[in-house]
């Protein structure tokens, strides 16, 4: 079960970063939007994630979001995203999190290429220097890195991480995990396979969908963490063609699209991530117009 005494357990929303028209970023709407999240019954934000388009910001601008998010919701409610292309960036910017007060960090493995269980492990005894508890971030497809349940297990025995945000999709590897490492949290990765993870044994969900739909959203994860799928289930396939935008190449765009149909600011993306064909736009739209006409917020 969950305990919120470790930071990175619960609805943690790995928060989209709205921005202007001119593409610059709307730190006050970040803030606002990073304290609606909490009110709304979210346990904490993950900043400079990938929905945050941490990719594309410059150092200054990625220093502020954390700055920003902590002054909002408190440092232990913020998990930072400190991925980068070599270990020694991704340190320095464990360090920073570590200094604006951050809970825990997520990390990805190296991805700059397709890197050995070798390389792995040496990211990982780097980033761990920073002193913060470290959630690794499972994204095979993206990183062309695959954490195994037995690399991660390793990872855990070493002490390196604490928790495994799974976004393979596969849920087999839920009850793998569990033998290999008991001791190391499964975090839910991607919003559409929530139920499937909450029931195999997961204390937490790094969610992208709460950014539109915090309090729905939030009421499915408890209702799927208690087992209660009289709820749960009937929820999960109202939001499911929601949910499954998480794991499309334009998860950013979808949800802040929804996010702007639902009256929040999400805004544009920034290069290389282009708006939505005029068909996917229309998909999101009616799904998410008829999510807020059946009365889930």
């Amino acid at each position: 079960m969950e305990n919120r005494s470790r930071t990175w357990h619960g609805v943690m929303v790995a928060t989209a970063l709205p921005l202007r028209e001119d593409l610059s970023v709307d730190v006050d709407g970040y803030a606002e939007h990073c304290r609606w999240l909490v009110a709304n019954g979210c346990d904490g934000i993950v900043a400079n994630g990938s929905l945050g388009e941490y990719q594309t910001l410059t150092p200054q601008e990625r220093t502020t979001v954390i700055e920003t998010a902590v002054a909002a919701v408190g440092g232990p409610n913020v998990m930072a995203g400190v991925g980068a292309y070599g270990a020694s960036e991704s340190r320095r910017w464990a360090e920073q999190a570590g200094e604006a007060g951050c809970g825990s960090v997520l990390l990805l493995p190296p991805n700059a290429y397709r890197a050995d269980e070798r390389a792995v492990i040496a990211h990982y005894r780097e980033v761990a220097k920073a002193g913060l508890p470290i959630v690794a971030y499972n994204n095979p497809f993206d990183t062309k890195v695959d954490l195994t349940p037995a690399l991660l297990a390793r990872l855990h025995e070493e002490g390196l991480i604490v928790a495994v945000k799974e976004f393979s999709g596969d849920v087999r590897r839920a009850y793998e995990l569990a033998e290999l490492a008991p001791e190391l949290d499964l975090l839910i990765g991607s919003d559409d396979v929530l139920l499937e993870l909450a029931v195999a044994g997961a204390v937490g969900w790094i969610a992208g969908y709460p950014n539109a739909l915090p309090a729905s959203s939030v009421a499915l994860y408890r209702a799927a963490l208690a087992r209660d799928l009289d709820t749960a289930l009937p929820l999960y396939k109202t939001l499911h063609p929601l949910l499954r935008w998480d794991s499309k190449t334009e998860f950013v765009q979808a949800i802040k699209l929804s996010m702007d149909l639902a009256g929040r600011h999400g805004g544009p993306c920034r290069q290389p991530r282009q708006p939505l064909t005029a068909e996917q736009d229309a998909v999101v739209r009616a799904a998410t117009e008829k999510a807020l006409a059946e009365g889930l917020r």
